[in-house]
């Protein structure tokens, strides 16, 4: 399985997601710059990390969203490709329009640094595939606009095609529409969520509920 990581100014998590990665996988994934125009060959998944691309300078990720190398993972995702969006990375995928909806304040209008309780909600991809549908598991959250918003004909076609991956268990602390803390593309390849499974891939961060999806991902991927 071969995987890359971007990187943005103001990127600040990519090295965890490459750490998480590479104990996954058994390989280091590319680091990628945001200028470089293309992706390296043979790629099976590329990870968007979180920080605060570009300062959060318009609006979280937009920037970022444009960037010469997410003419690339567009290319890559239509192509067939997997694509992990994460916090920041979350964003950027919005607005790029890979996933519908978008991130906005938080409902307190505060940052959040905290655990948070989430519920699986489907255990149909390659992300979510090492836990159980209705599984509870605590993942770290950091961010200051992570409330996710759409419209109703996107909210309920994201519920009717079973896309919701994640959910806020007990209710979203940032004023999530629907509690939604990760959502999957029309082809369930791309995965995007607020927070962060590489913060919780070694029992030394004190947990471990994100390894399970680098796991899975690495094992569907290679058997594919």
């Amino acid at each position: 399985m071969k995987t890359a990581v971007l990187i943005f100014p103001g990127s600040n998590c990519d090295r965890d997601m490459a750490v998480a990665l590479e104990r996954a996988t058994g390989r280091a994934p590319a680091m990628v710059w945001h200028k470089d125009t293309a992706l390296p060959a043979g790629l099976d998944l590329v990870a968007l990390p979180g920080g605060f691309s570009f300062g959060d300078h318009l609006r979280c990720g937009a920037i970022a969203a444009r960037a010469p190398i997410m003419r690339a993972v567009a290319d890559f995702v239509a192509a067939g490709g997997h694509a992990l969006g994460v916090c920041n990375g979350f964003q950027v995928l919005t607005e790029t329009g890979l996933l519908p909806g978008a991130l906005m304040r938080n409902g307190g209008l505060k940052f959040l640094c905290q655990n948070a309780a989430l519920r699986v909600e489907t255990a149909a991809s390659a992300f979510t595939a090492g836990y159980g549908a209705g599984a509870i598991i605590s993942l770290p959250i950091a961010h200051h606009d992570g409330a996710y918003r759409a419209s109703e004909d996107e909210l309920a076609r994201l519920r009717a095609e079973d896309r919701i991956a994640l959910r806020y268990a007990g209710g979203a602390p940032n004023g999530a529409m629907d509690d939604i803390a990760g959502i999957l593309s029309a082809n369930r390849r791309v995965l995007g969520m607020m927070p962060h499974p590489e913060r919780a891939a070694d029992p030394a961060l004190g947990g471990t509920d994100g390894a399970p999806l680098f796991a899975a991902l690495a094992g569907a991927l290679a058997a594919a």
